[in-house]
This record gives structure tokens, sequence and C-alpha cells, in this order.
């Protein structure tokens, strides 16, 4: 959610009489800050325009309404702010609808029992965790699996928002409630979570999966929409380190021996996909912490001379910012982070870049991070003349780069960084999550 729905698409779903519309609205993708501040980094117009249609879909058809990882990082303030959007559009709309919440964020003090317990164990690539890294998180989210949401079903929800989430869960989660094979169910899942990207029309179309005892079959629905065998079966690569096993609380999906049949342009029929429950049941848990205070500069270096001398050119200067920053400040490296990228050269992939230009113009930006905020812009303040006049060692006269705006710095305040990336062993799938169940509309 928040991305944009093709209504026209969406209209044309409908018409094919879904038992439940399911979407996610919250990633990783975008960085840490959202987890670490807990908002959202959709417009909130446009999502309570998207919930409208979503709500006058859901009622026309009397099915329900599934939203994940609400608010990016599906913070508690995301899924209140999705419940009060609801709540408004219920009265605008005259419709009275039971509304689930379900809050995935925990308490510090559950997350270092678990850890007393011995109930806590990293992913790849391994981190340490302490009750001191514990601490340091603003919040901490752990991911549910299809069993919260089952259970908002079971209680007569007609529209649901989660916290975190995996998108495989948001999807699976009605099929198997009711009784669809878990194996067909959990694949589909996988497949539908990025919308139309398992299709070779992305942009336009929205898909369906319809889930029986021996497979599924997926459609992608718009005006000159295609999915292939070769599109629907590539996307158990997105995001996923193994291309044939898909690790979800509670088990894992197998694919190795699942079937890809195009049955027409818009249709694939998937066979022989195998869930396995796994003995002990663990949720993800995803925290994110303060980092310091970061601060950016920017200049542009368009003499080719110093394109040319770039590497040079930049390592004369960091090793003379290091020592101008020593000897003013009284500070040494470890106690700041300053980096620098260079636009239009590397800045994406650093030393594993293998393509080489001659670009036009190179955009230097400096990044400076410290623990304390009048530090950081104290480093900005040394370092801006650097970037505007910084010679080469021969070079007689002092250059002149170009600053794109003014003033050149930018505060970027607080910054934030994943630090949790481990799972948290449970006995009740339901036991990390909060539920609360409302009732809103025309008749309250």
């Amino acid at each position: 959610m928040g991305s944009g729905l093709p209504l026209a698409a969406f209209e044309q779903a409908l018409l094919e009489l879904p038992d439940v519309i399911a979407t996610d609205s919250g990633s990783t993708d975008s960085g840490p800050h959202y987890l670490g501040t807990g908002k959202t980094k959709s417009s909130v117009m446009v999502l309570k325009s998207e919930l409208r249609t979503l709500m006058i879909a859901r009622a026309k058809l009397g099915i329900p309404l599934i939203v994940g990882s609400c608010g990016t990082c599906g913070s508690d303030d995301g899924v209140n702010m999705m419940r009060r959007l609801s709540e408004e559009l219920a009265i605008e709309l005259g419709q009275t609808v039971q509304v689930a919440c379900i809050y995935s964020e925990q308490l510090g003090e559950t997350v270092k029992t678990a850890l007393r317990e011995g109930r806590i164990s990293s992913l790849q690539p391994q981190r340490e965790i302490d009750e001191a890294l514990i601490d340091r998180c603003s919040h901490i989210v752990a991911v549910m699996g299809i069993e919260p949401f089952i259970h908002a079903l079971s209680k007569g929800a007609d529209i649901i928002f989660a916290g975190r989430a995996t998108d495989t869960a948001v999807m699976a989660s009605l099929p198997i409630m009711r009784g669809a094979a878990p194996g067909a169910s959990w694949h589909a899942g996988k497949i539908l979570e990025c919308g139309a990207m398992c299709t070779t029309t992305p942009g336009k179309a929205v898909v369906m999966a319809t889930i029986d005892d021996h497979g599924f079959t997926l459609q992608a629905i718009a005006d000159g929409a295609k999915a292939t065998p070769r599109s629907v079966m590539a996307h158990m690569l997105y995001e996923n380190s193994n291309p044939y096993v898909l690790v979800e609380p509670g088990g894992s999906l197998n694919v190795e021996a699942a079937t890809y049949t195009a049955l027409d342009e818009q249709s694939v029929r998937v066979e022989g996909s195998v869930w396995t429950p796994t003995d002990t049941y663990t949720v993800k848990l995803e925290g994110a912490a303060p980092a310091g205070y970061q601060s950016t500069i920017m200049c542009i270096i368009r003499n080719p001379k110093y394109k040319a001398r770039f590497e040079e050119w930049l390592a004369c200067m960091d090793e003379a910012m290091h020592q101008r920053i020593r000897k003013s400040l009284e500070i040494e490296a470890a106690d700041y982070d300053l980096q620098f990228r260079a636009i239009g050269k590397d800045s994406a992939l650093g030393s594993l870049e293998a393509l080489t230009g001659d670009p036009v113009e190179i955009g230097v930006l400096a990044i400076v991070t410290s623990p304390d905020e009048t530090r950081t812009r104290e480093i900005l303040s040394l370092l801006n003349p650097y970037m505007l006049h910084f010679p080469l060692p021969d070079d007689e006269s002092l250059p002149t780069h170009a600053f794109p705006f003014s003033p050149a710095s930018m505060d970027r305040g607080v910054v934030y960084e994943f630090v949790l990336n481990h799972v948290m062993t449970v006995t009740d799938p339901l036991a990390p999550f909060v539920f609360e169940f409302s009732t809103f509309g025309v008749s309250q």
C-alpha cells in the first residue's frame, strides 16, 4: 500500500469474486530510519485513498481485507494510523466494519527475558546480542506468521491491520484457515507478495491465486497482462537466499519439485510445492537503534585534471581532513565517521564497481556521523572550504569546485542502524502479539 493501485485492473479482478483481498504495507528496503522512528514513509493521503478503494471493494463482496506490516516498519504507530484512517472512512462510506489490530512491537524486557532463557539466536550474518544492545533499540518488532491472522479472522474481523509480518503470511493465512494445502498456500503467498512483479507487465496488473489440494493457479489480471512459467518461477529468487527453500515462521517451503505450466498467456499452474513444519516455532526480530547525528555536504568536480586524478585528490583530502579535525577539535578518528561517496563514479558499489566511464562531472558527497550533534556540525564546518577549494598536491592555484546549493551542508539529525537480525523461539505463535478488536462505522 502507498505505492499506487492500478484501478482498472483491480476492478477487473473483483469480477473474479476473490475470497480475500490481501496486501502488505511495509518493508526494510528503505533502510532503518522508519523502524528507528516508528514512522511511515508513505503519504497518508495516498494511503487513505487506496484504503478507501479497498474498503469499498471488501464491502461489496463481503470478504476480508488484510493489510500487513502497516506503516512501512510494522510499528504500533503504523497500525494505529491505519486504524484511524479506517475509522474515518467507515463513517464517510456509511459502513460498519469489524477491525482487528495486531501489534508486533516488543518490549525490551520481553526480549531480554528470552535472551536469558536461551531463546534468542542470530541469523546470518551473525551479530552478538546482549542486553545492552537490546536497550539501545528504539523499536523492536517481531515478524508474525499466519497464526495471528487466522486468530483475527476466526473472531470475525472484516479488516485486519497488522504490525510486522512476513509478506507471505499475509497472503497464505486465509487459504490455510479454509483448509487449502499448506505447500500450495505458502508458495502462492510467496509469488503474490509483490503483486504483479511475478508477471511480465508489473506496472499495470494485479494478480490472483486460486488454491486447491494439489497446487495453485496464478492469474495476471489487466488488459494485456501476461504471466509465464519463467516470471512466476523467478519470484522465488526475490529476497531469498535459496531459490528452492523459503523459511517462514513455523516451517519451510520447498519448491524443488514444483512444476510450472502455462495455461494461457495470463495463467500459470503450479504444483508440487511441499511445506514442512519445524519442531520449534520462531519469529524473527527486527530492531533499529540510533547510530549518531549525521550531516552531509556535497560538491561537484568538473575540472578534467581533477576527474582524471580523482582517487588521488580524494585520498589527499581525506587525510588532510582527519589531520585538521584532530588538530582543531582534539578528537580522534574513532570518535566520528567520515565517508566520501563519488556520485557518478562508484557511489553505489564502491570497490565492487566493475564498470568504468568518463563522467562529465563527479558529485562528491561527504557524510559525517558522530555521537554528538554539535561535534558533527563542527566537522562539517571544517570540511566546507576543503570541499570547495581543496587542490591536488602539485596544483599551484586553488581550484574552485561547485556547491549545488547554499548552504552546502544538510543536517539529517539522528540516524539509525539495524542492530537485530535474530529469531526468538516461542511456544505459542500468538504470544508475542497484542490483539485489539473494534467496531467502526455508522452504527457507532
